[in-house]
Order: structure tokens, then sequence, then C-alpha cells
């Protein structure tokens, strides 16, 4: 069995490279191909090729022998790269060839990475697969990559599936929800930005000076400026078992995060770290509660700008088979480094709700509220919000998505606004943004795939210098299927 090891490998090997290779190149007769779902188009091949490569392969499984049944796979796919009977042939073969026993690690990644391949391919062609979907969740499954099992299996719930699949998605999701371990994100993009600062556009400030108000020219410093910038991102986690409290499961979170935003200005760099630890407490099936100890230090142009410590609360929720709440509530000490009337507490909260109406089409909808009570009494403030988002996965290997937000802020008043809001007594910013997106699910590199994100802010005050109007955009490097 040993020396069977290095061909099997070499095998699988084989069958990643033919399916990534027609992952990197273009989907010809992709609405020919999009139409089919157990046949290819005629004008592909002669008539009974594929159904002898695709039977054979059939009668192979069928008899337990998954490795031969990618021998037999591997010359039709090369020529047939988009067939979907054949790349569903390939899912079914590699997950099976991964679950044989004798097989070592190395090999069995091999085996699920080619099967990862073809079904994703398969994705790519037509989204609304559920099978394929469901195979592919199957296989992150076995590859414990929990995050994209999860999603797929969620997928696989909207496309109301028969009762018995149900039944079966949900012991994984159990399972999955019991297992979690570690976790992690990483990302990158470039954005340019056409207003890096979020500064007002205005020349002129009226002040009062010598029992009367006059203009003031802004300086120049304070003017918009552009630039293309890089931001980078990432963290992790780590839950570790604890004893069980009244029967429900315990676990020790411990984790960090680092998001980086650099241009060639350096006064726009800013820098942030986080760190939380804390119990999560599976309360049942459908909840779970964390309570975490939370820590964050920013830096401005490289330098210091403000710490917090505090508390953070963390509920979850399966609502139903497509329809999922997440509650937070968090109240933090911020201390800055040189501004002691901004020291105060902050507090937030929010509730986010996310829908996954089809395999292919998810909403979201999140509303929140935050009040701020620095020492600094013309600082105080208050502030709701409501943001909305769909995203939609298309045919020919894109997704699309489209989000808005808008926001109202209101300080307190007193005599600091009367000066810039020119005689009201209290500042009022009135917020909204949308942003647009398109992910290219057909190409990826390593993981990942290119987004392009698109977004407009703009920001409506009575106080001077404080309205603004930006544009930025993002190429992002995203992590998928």
């Amino acid at each position: 069995m040993m020396a069977l090891l290095p061909a099997l490998q070499r095998l699988a090997a084989a069958m990643l490279v033919t399916v990534l290779a027609a992952l990197a190149g273009p989907l010809p007769a992709l609405a020919q191909t999009g139409a089919q779902t157990k046949a290819e188009p005629k004008a592909q091949s002669k008539p009974g090729a594929k159904q002898t490569a695709a039977a054979r392969a059939r009668a192979l499984l069928r008899a337990g022998r998954p490795v031969a049944a990618l021998e037999a796979l591997h010359p039709a796919v090369t020529a047939r790269p988009n067939d979907l009977t054949l790349l569903f042939l390939v899912g079914r073969a590699g997950i099976a060839a991964a679950g044989r026993k004798g097989i070592d690690d190395k090999a069995r990644t091999v085996f699920l990475d080619a099967a990862i391949s073809a079904l994703r391919r398969m994705l790519v062609i037509r989204p609304g697969l559920v099978r394929a979907r469901l195979e592919l969740a199957r296989a992150f499954f076995l590859k414990q990559d929990d995050t994209l099992a999860r999603r797929h299996f969620e997928r696989v719930l909207a496309g109301k599936p028969p009762p018995a699949v149900v039944a079966n998605v949900n012991r994984y999701l159990g399972a999955i929800r019991a297992r979690k371990r570690w976790s992690a994100y990483f990302g990158f993009a470039l954005a340019p930005d056409t207003n890096v600062g979020a500064a007002s556009d205005a020349d002129t400030v009226w002040l009062p000076a010598f029992g009367t108000v006059l203009p003031f020219r802004v300086n120049e410093d304070s003017q918009p400026s552009s630039g293309i910038g890089l931001l980078v991102w990432g963290g992790g986690e780590y839950q570790h078992p604890l004893p069980d409290l009244w029967g429900r499961k315990l676990r020790l979170r411990v984790g960090g995060d680092l998001w980086r935003q650099e241009y060639a200005h350096s006064r726009f760099d800013r820098t942030l770290f986080a760190g939380h630890a804390g119990p999560r407490w599976l309360a049942g099936r459908t909840w779970e509660f964390s309570l975490l100890g939370s820590a964050r230090q920013t830096l401005s142009a490289g330098e210091p700008e403000y710490s917090e410590l505090g508390l953070r609360l963390e509920a979850a929720q399966r609502l139903g088979p497509r329809l999922f709440a997440r509650e937070t509530a968090s109240w933090h000490q911020r201390t800055y480094e040189d501004s002691g009337g901004l020291n105060g507490p902050r507090w937030q909260g929010s509730l986010n709700l996310s829908w996954q109406a089809t395999p292919t089409l998810s909403v979201g909808a999140n509303a929140g509220y935050s009040a701020e009570a620095p020492r600094a009494a013309h600082q105080r403030n208050t502030r709701p919000w409501v943001q909305v988002s769909a995203n939609y996965a298309l045919p020919w290997g894109f997704t699309v998505g489209a989000s808005a937000n808008v926001y109202r802020t209101t300080y307190d008043s007193g005599p600091y606004w009367r000066v810039l809001t020119r005689g009201d007594a209290r500042r009022v910013d009135r917020g909204q943004s949308f942003r647009l997106s398109l992910l290219n699910r057909a190409f990826t590199l390593g993981g990942f795939s290119p987004q392009l994100i698109a977004i407009y802010e703009e920001r409506r005050s009575n106080a001077q210098l404080s309205s603004y109007k930006r544009f930025r955009g993002e190429l992002r490097a995203v992590r998928q299927f």
C-alpha cells in the first residue's frame, strides 16, 4: 500500500492541475455550457464519447474504486473542462478517494483539492447547482476548512433541499460549531481616495472677532487631499475547550486583529491593534453567547493616538434554515495620548440580520446605536445608524454586491458649537454611504480572487468645516470557495 501512495498523489495532482488550468483560462461556450445540467452540448464532442467516460467513472465509483474513476476521467476533463457532468464526477471521486483507509494526510489533501477545484468550476459556470454546492461543502468539511464549509452548507439550505438533506446538513453545521478551534483571516487592497482625510472643501470659516463675525481663510493643509493607499488587515482566534456548564459546552476565546492604512502622505497613515479574550457558551443547538475583554490601540501617522479597554458581549442565533441573527453590545474606556478632554466611555449596540434568500442571493440588514461621553461636553454625542446590503452570484463567474448606510450624529449643545454652527445650539451631522462591488470568482491565485469596490461617502453638517464628500475605491484580493 505504501508503494501506491506516490502514484496516487501524482494522479490527484494531475487532476488538480487540469482543473486549475481550466479555471485560469477562458470559459468558452459559457452560455451553452451553463444551460446544461446533465449533458454537454453536442457540438463539443462526438455522441457517446462523454457518456463512455462518465459511465465508466460511475461504475468504478459504485465498485468502490474512486482512484480508478479519476484515472478514467482525467483525459475527458482535459478535453472538456466545462463539462458539468465530468466535473461533478471528479468532485465525487476526489472526496471518495480522500476517504480511503491508509491514505496519508498529504495525499488526502491533494485529492480534496482536486475535488474542490472541480466543484468550484461547476459553481463558476452555474452558481445555482445545489448538489454541487453540497459536495463542495462536504469537501471543505473534510479538509477542516470550517468557515467555507459552513458558508456553503448554509447556501445549500437556501436551495430548499429534501428533509433528509436538511437533517444531514444540520448535523454537519452542529459538528462545525462544536469542533471550532482555529480561525484566521487576511486581506489587502489598493485604495485610491479623492479625500483621504475626510476634509471639508470649504476654503473660508466665519468666526467672531472684534465684536463682529469675520471670514478667515482655511490653511491649505486642511483642504482635501487625494492619493492611492495600501490597506492590509488580518487576524486570528483560538478557542480552547473548558469544562461544560449545565451540560452546555464552553470555550475560551483568545484572538487579535490588525488593520493598517498607508498613504504617500504619512499624516494619513493609521494602524489599529486589537485583542480579546473571554468565554464562549454554546447555550443550545442554535444559540451562543460570548463575553469578551477587549483592548485596542490606534496609531496616527506612526504615533500613538488613543487606547481602549472594555467589554464586549456577543450573541448569535440561527432563526431558521436561512435566517441568522447576531447581536453585539460593548463598552470601552478610551484614553488619548495628548487630548485629555476626549477621554471617556463609549457604548455601542447593534443587531445584524442576514438572510440567504437563495443559493445565489444573500440579503443583510444592520441597525445600531452608539454614544460617546468624553470629558469635553461639546464632544458628547449619540449616533443611530441603519445599513442594508445584498450580494448576487451571476452565472458567468461574477458576483455583484451593493450596500447603503445612513446615520445621524447629534452633539450636546454648548457655547463651543454656537461659534462653528453660527448661532445653532448644537451640531448635527447626517451621513450616508453607498457601496458597489464586483467579484470575479472564475479567477483565483493562491486561493484569492480579485474584487473591485467603489464607495461614495457624504456627510452634511451644520458645523463649519465638518461637511465632506469623498469617492473611494479598493482593488482587493479576496479568498473564495
